[in-house]
C-alpha cells in the first residue's frame, strides 16, 4: 500500500468519466471540496489483499500523527493507482474496502472525512501549503507497517519497546532514591529530564523554537527536495558546523584516538554486521542492488570494528582508540519523532571506539570520558543546562555501587539512573549528558557505553601477556553527540534566554560574524575598509555598506546576534578610533581595529577558526530565505 499525503489549503475534484472498474456512487460523491486538508492519495497492491485491517490500522495511525503536527482534522481519501509504478494493483473490491474502512476509522477518531470515488476519471485542483511537512510519501506493509526495502527494525528496538526498567536519582552521597520520591528543590532541570524519560512523551505539541531561529539566522533550513528529516546548511550554518566538527575531532585525536574513514553502506547479509544490526536500537535504511541488500550505516561501529578484526595488537597497545567523524550516519526515525535538528534522518556523528584489556580498564576509560565530556560541554557552553543519565544492567550496578557514587561525585550533582533487569542491546552500562530544551524535552549530547558483546561478534582479539588470545572490552563514545544536535542545543539555549528578555548570542568562536562595521554614509566606507584590514584574517568581520539608515543597520546586526558592532562616522575617521558596542555586556568602548582584534583573538585563543564563505560587503550577499 502506497500513499502520498499533501497538506493543502484546499483540494477539489469533479468526476468526468467512468472506467470499467468504477464503483457506483451517489450524486453527492461526484464532486467535492475541502479546505485546510490532508489530501491522502492511496494505491493498494495485490500483496495487500487479505491484510486490509492491518494496513488500515497503520495508515490511520500515521494520518493521525501527521494531522497532529499540521493541526488539521480534515482528510480527503483519494484513490490514485498511478503510485504503483509497475506494482500489481489489488482487485477493485479490496481497494474500495480498504479505503472505506479508513474512512470509517478516521471518522471514529473525530476526523472530517471525504472519500473520492474509486474507478472514475477526475479533474482536480489542489493548493499545497508548502511547508516541510506538506508533502509526505508512505509505503506500508501489513507486517509491522514498514516501508519495503527501506526500513529494517532491529530486534533491539523491539526489545527496548518491551523493556521494563526502574528509574532512580543517585546523589553524590550514594543515596539511591525512587524517581517519584526525590526532593527536586534546587534541581528543577533534573525533574524535567526525569519526567521526560519516565513519561516517554517524545513528540512536540508545537514547533521547537530552534527551528524558527535556525531559519531566521539563515543557518539551516528544511530541504523541500528531500523529506522532513533532511536539511540544507547555508554558509553561516555550514561554518558553525565545520567549526564544531573540527573542534570535536581535535578533542578526540588529542585524547589519543586514531582517525579513520569507513564506508557509508554495508552488506546486510554479512554475518557479523547482521547480528550487530539486531543488537543496536535503531531503525535502518535498506538499499537493494541486483538482488543484494545493503544498509546505510547508523554509526561508525561497523567500519571500525572490521578494522579492529584485521589488526594485530597486544595488551601493550591497550587502551587503543579509533575515531571517525561520520558524514553521514542514517537512522530511519519515525515521522512523529522528527524534530528539527534534534532528531533527523541523516546526521554527522563524531564516533570514537575504545579497545580495552579488561573491565577495570573499561571502567577507567568511561570515567576519563565522563571528565572530557564535561570539558567539551563547557567548551561549547552547554554544560549548564545539561543533566546526566546512566542506564545500567541491574547485576552490573549491584557489583559497582561505589563506583557509580564516585561518578556522581565527579558530576557534582544528582543524576538520573535507569536500571534494567535484562540486557536488550550490546552494552551493560552507559551515560549520557542530556540537554533540556525550551519545551522541557531532553536530548542526549554526549554518550559513552561499555560493550561486552561485539568483540565476539566481530572476532576481535589481542595477544595477552601470557601469549594467549583474549577478547577485549569495547567502548562506544560520542563526546559531543551529533553536530546537528549541538547546534539545536545552542539555539534552544538562546531561545530560553530570549524568553527571559535576555540577549541571544552564540559563543564568540562560533559566531559567523564576530564584528560588523557600520559606516554611517558612503564617505565613511573607505575608512571602514581600513578597519577591516586592521582586524586581519583571524577575525570574521564584514561591512554593512547598504543604503539603510544607521538605525536599521544596527537593528539588523542585533538581529544577527553580532558580538561586536563598530560604528564609523566623521568623529571616528578623524580620531582613527571606532565606537564599539559589545553585545555580551552592553558596553560601548572606543578603540582601533588592532585593539579590537587583540580582544577577540585572546577570547578565542586555542579554538578553531575558519573564514565565512560570504562576501564581506553586505550589499553583495544574497537573501537565502526570501
Amino acid at each position: 500500500m502506497k500513499e502520498l499525503i499533501v497538506h493543502a489549503d484546499s483540494v477539489s475534484y469533479e468526476v468526468t468519466k467512468k472506467t470499467k472498474l468504477a464503483e457506483e456512487i451517489p450524486d453527492e460523491m461526484k464532486e467535492g471540496k475541502m479546505e485546510n486538508v490532508l489530501w491522502v492519495r492511496i494505491a493498494v497492491e495485490k500483496s495487500d489483499e487479505g491484510n486490509i485491517d492491518s494496513l488500515v490500522e497503520k495508515s490511520v495511525a500515521d494520518i493521525e500523527n501527521v494531522s497532529g503536527q499540521v493541526k488539521t482534522k480534515n482528510v480527503m481519501l483519494y484513490p490514485y493507482a498511478h503510485l504503483l509504478m509497475g506494482s500489481k494493483p489489488s482487485n477493485p473490491e479490496a481497494a474500495i474496502e480498504l479505503i472505506k474502512k479508513m474512512e470509517e476509522a478516521l471518522k471514529g477518531k473525530g476526523f472530517e472525512v471525504m472519500r473520492s470515488p474509486f474507478g472514475w476519471y477526475k479533474k482536480f485542483t489542489v493548493s499545497c501549503k508548502g511547508h516541510p511537512l506538506s508533502e509526505l510519501s508512505r509505503v506500508f506493509e501489513a507486517e509491522g507497517g514498514k516501508s519495503k526495502d527501506e526500513i529494517e527494525v532491529s530486534e533491539s528496538v523491539k526489545a527496548e519497546e518491551k523493556l521494563v526498567s526502574k528509574f532512580y536519582i543517585l546523589t553524590p552521597e550514594g543515596e539511591l532514591v525512587d524517581v517519584d520520591k526525590f526532593d527536586y528543590t534546587g534541581h528543577e532541570n533534573l525533574k524535567k529530564f526525569a519526567t521526560y524519560e519516565t513519561k516517554k512523551t517524545r513528540a512536540y505539541d508545537k514547533e521547537p523554537p530552534h527551528i524558527k531561529l535556525m531559519q531566521e539566522q539563515e543557518l539551516v533550513d528544511y530541504e523541500p527536495g528531500s523529506d522532513g528529516g533532511s536539511f540544507r546548511f547555508y554558509p553561516k550554518g555550514r561554518l558553525i558546523k565545520k567549526l564544531l566538527d573540527r573542534s570535536i575531532t581535535d578533542f578526540c585525536v588529542d585524547y589519543g584516538a586514531m582517525e579513520v574513514e569507513t564506508p557509508l553502506m554495508y552488506d546486510f547479509e554479512h554475518p557479523a554486521l547482521k547480528k550487530y544490526l539486531h543488537r543496536f536500537p535503531a531503525r535502518q535504511y535498506l538499499v537493494t542492488r541486483e538482488d543484494k541488500r545493503f544498509f546505510l550505516r547508523f554509526a561508525a561501529c561497523f567500519g571500525q570494528f572490521l578494522i579492529a578484526h584485521d589488526m594485530v595488537f597486544s595488551y601493550k597497545q591497550l587502551p587503543m582508540r579509533m575515531f571517525e567523524l561520520t558524514r553521514y550516519s542514517f537512522r530511519c526515525e519515525q515521522t512523529g519523532e522528527l524534530a528539527g535538528l534534534k532528531r533527523l534522518r541523516a546526521f554527522t556523528m563524531p564516533d570514537m571506539h575504545g579497545i580495552l584489556r579488561d573491565m577495570d580498564q573499561a571502567k577507567t576509560e568511561l570515567e576519563q570520558q565522563l571528565e572530557i565530556s564535561m570539558e567539551w560541554l563547557s567548551y561549547v557552553e552547554l554544560l549548564k543546562g545539561s543533566e546526566v543519565g546512566f542506564r545500567i544492567l541491574k547485576e552490573f550496578y549491584e557489583e559497582n555501587k561505589d563506583w557509580y557514587t564516585s561518578l556522581a561525585k565527579k558530576v557534582g550533582k544528582p543524576i538520573l539512573v535507569e536500571i534494567f533487569d535484562e540486557r536488550y542491546a550490546y552494552f551493560i552500562t552507559k551515560f549520557e549528558f542530556n540537554f533540556v530544551d525550551a519545551m522541557n524535552k531532553a536530548s542526549a549530547l554526549t554518550t559513552v557505553q561499555i560493550d561486552v558483546e561485539n568483540a565476539d561478534t566481530y572476532d576481535i582479539s589481542f595477544v595477552d601477556e601470557d601469549g594467549s588470545k583474549k577478547r577485549p572490552i569495547l567502548t562506544h563514545a560520542s563526546i559531543s553527540g551529533s553536530t546537528e544536535r549541538v547546534i539545536y542545543a545552542l539555539l534552544e539555549k538562546e531561545a530560553m534566554k530570549m524568553q527571559k528578555g535576555e540577549k541571544a548570542m552564540l559563543p564568540l568562536w562560533l559566531s559567523p560574524t564576530q564584528v560588523r562595521i557600520l559606516p554611517i554614509s558612503d564617505k565613511h566606507v573607505e575608512f571602514a575598509q581600513e578597519v577591516l584590514s586592521q582586524l586581519g584574517e583571524n577575525v570574521r568581520a564584514d561591512i554593512d555598506d547598504t543604503s539603510e539608515s544607521l538605525g536599521k543597520k544596527i537593528r539588523n546586526a542585533q538581529k544577527e546576534w553580532v558580538p561586536y558592532i563598530a560604528v564609523i562616522g566623521d568623529t571616528e575617521v578623524e580620531s582613527g578610533k571606532i565606537s564599539v558596542t559589545i553585545r555580551e555586556t552592553g558596553e560601548k568602548k572606543e578603540m582601533n581595529g588592532i585593539e579590537l582584534r587583540s580582544i577577540i583573538e585572546e577570547k578565542t585563543n586555542s579554538m578553531p577558526f575558519d573564514k565565512l564563505s560570504l562576501p564581506k560587503e553586505l550589499s553583495k550577499r544574497p537573501i537565502f530565505r526570501g
